[in-house]
């Protein structure tokens, strides 16, 4: 069964002054301001689509990287995904790097950065954002 989540956006102003709020409708964790400077420059307690788009997919491969080892006989203790998502202003999003350090008993490092290969390349953010050249640094624990 499919499912569809729901985020909306309230944007005031021009690009460089205004600013907004993101909101999390589906899951009503809250809002969320957002702004260039937060966006170009320093987050400054404020959002940005880049980061939203770090928390999605550091979370999405997470699972898929879960989901493919419990598969194969070898479920993990422990996952610990970082996202970087770097966006250059005139330019766009120009790369994210996954970083994933995992427990995984009875599976030896190279098994694990197979895993982990094979989840950056087919889980659902990933796919989705397949116009983004994406890396990954693996370390298993």
């Amino acid at each position: 069964m499919a499912t569809t989540r729901t985020a909306h956006t309230v944007w005031e102003g021009n690009l460089a002054e205004g600013n907004g709020t993101v909101s999390f409708d589906s899951s009503g964790i809250g809002s969320q301001a957002v702004s260039w400077p937060s966006r170009a420059e320093q987050a400054n307690g404020k959002t940005s689509p880049e980061e939203l788009i770090a928390a999605a997919h550091s979370s999405c491969f997470s699972m898929a990287l879960s989901h493919g080892l419990t598969g194969a006989g070898t479920p993990p203790t422990r996952l610990e995904t970082k996202a970087d998502v770097t966006f250059q202003p005139g330019t766009g999003i120009t790369g994210i790097h996954l970083t994933v350090r995992g427990e995984v008993p009875g599976l030896d490092a190279d098994g694990f950065a197979a895993a982990a290969e094979d989840a950056k390349k087919n889980c659902p953010v990933s796919q989705a954002l397949a116009g983004t050249t994406i890396t990954l640094t693996v370390e298993s624990v």
